[in-house]
């Protein structure tokens, strides 16, 4: 019973289990103008931290499609899929 209270207690607290991930507002600001740049755009919201000090960026609109893209901690993209 205690364990299904406390997984009941993770799954109504997201907010807490997020906090870790949360991004950096200089960070949001400095990969959405690289993506303008790029003359890309997508929701700041759509931006995850990663274990590794990089960034993955879901669902990225460009010219020439739609994209998922990781980023290493400098900024610099390492993967881009087309979705």
């Amino acid at each position: 019973m205690k364990k299904l209270i406390a997984i009941a207690a993770l799954i109504l607290t997201p907010g807490l289990a997020m906090a870790d991930d949360e991004v950096p507002a200089e960070v949001v600001a400095q990969i959405m103008a690289m993506l303008a740049d790029m003359q890309c755009e997508m929701d700041p919201s759509d931006i995850e931290a990663e274990d590794d000090g990089g960034y993955e960026l879901d669902d990225v609109f460009c010219a020439d499609g739609q994209y998922d893209m990781k980023l290493d901690a400098d900024l610099q993209i390492t993967e881009r899929r087309k979705e």
